[in-house]
């Protein structure tokens, strides 16, 4: 089983080059760094982790931009999103940016989706919370085309474009990873339809995880990776995941000042 680390990135913690170098000093494998555009303040809509939205929710660095700069301070780290919110950016931005933080690192990306939870942050980027789902499953698809031909073009319901040249591709054949967040009744369909691997949060509606898995591979019908995020730093929590048949742990990082999460990290780096 691999172990990384699942984080949000912000200008009042660490800065992403020392947590990078430091990931991968201790032996960790990966890097997956949370994605919000920005908090209103007026918000409705309720936090999934409960009744008060942490401070590092309202401060996050654009991850493709700190990823980038964990990338380039190392040399062996994979480097991705959990979870990038796909039905707030534009499907042709999103090819070009993973493709070449794809190129910059060596082909370490890898593209984590989610279609979200805040909806009046998805209302400002002129998403409509009925359809996100629809809207993520066609930029989802609309950023392989782009990926993987020479001249891509896409028509669908939400994204609509005629052939393009869109450069560069990513190094990775046939392109990064692009692992599915969540786990309703429709994840799965997502995941068999345009997922390359299913990516939940640790406790929060996965459920029976081995069951879950084993439906999924079975759905599926080859053997999807299963990437694991926010995940405790506790023994036991690791190996009933590794029963399961998951096959990547992040463990939850606090956003924190360098020195403190190097402790933390020394911490963590314990379980490997």
């Amino acid at each position: 089983m691999k172990f990384g680390v699942s984080t949000f990135v912000t200008d009042d913690g660490i800065g992403p080059a020392a947590l990078g170098r430091a990931l991968e000093e201790r032996g960790f494998g990966s890097l997956f760094l949370a994605e919000h555009t920005h908090i209103p303040v007026k918000r409705e809509s309720p936090w999934p982790g409960g009744a008060e939205l942490p401070r590092h929710y309202y401060r996050t660095l654009d991850p493709f931009v700190a990823l980038t700069a964990a990338a380039v301070a190392t040399e062996r780290l994979r480097v991705g999103t959990g979870i990038a919110l796909v039905v707030q950016r534009d499907p042709i931005l999103l090819a070009n940016e993973v493709a070449s933080l794809d190129l910059v690192s060596g082909g370490r990306a890898a593209l984590g989706v989610g279609a979200g939870w805040n909806r009046e942050e998805m209302r400002n980027h002129g998403t409509d919370p009925v359809t996100r789902m629809r809207l993520l499953r066609e930029r989802v698809l609309a950023v392989k085309e782009l990926w993987t031909k020479d001249e891509a073009e896409f028509h669908g319901e939400f994204v609509d474009f005629d052939p393009v040249f869109s450069y560069p591709k990513p190094v990775q054949d046939p392109h990064p990873p692009v692992l599915i967040g969540g786990a309703g009744p429709t994840t799965f369909d997502r995941v068999v339809e345009f997922g390359d691997g299913w990516m939940p949060i640790y406790g929060r509606g996965a459920g029976e995880l081995a069951g879950q898995i084993a439906e999924l591979r079975e759905r599926a019908g080859r053997r999807l990776p299963v990437t694991v995020f926010a995940v405790p730093a506790k023994g036991e929590v690791v190996a009933d995941l590794e029963a399961a048949g998951v096959d990547e742990v992040l463990f939850n990082l606090k956003t924190e000042p360098e020195d403190d999460t190097l402790r933390d990290l020394d911490r963590l780096a314990a379980l490997l």
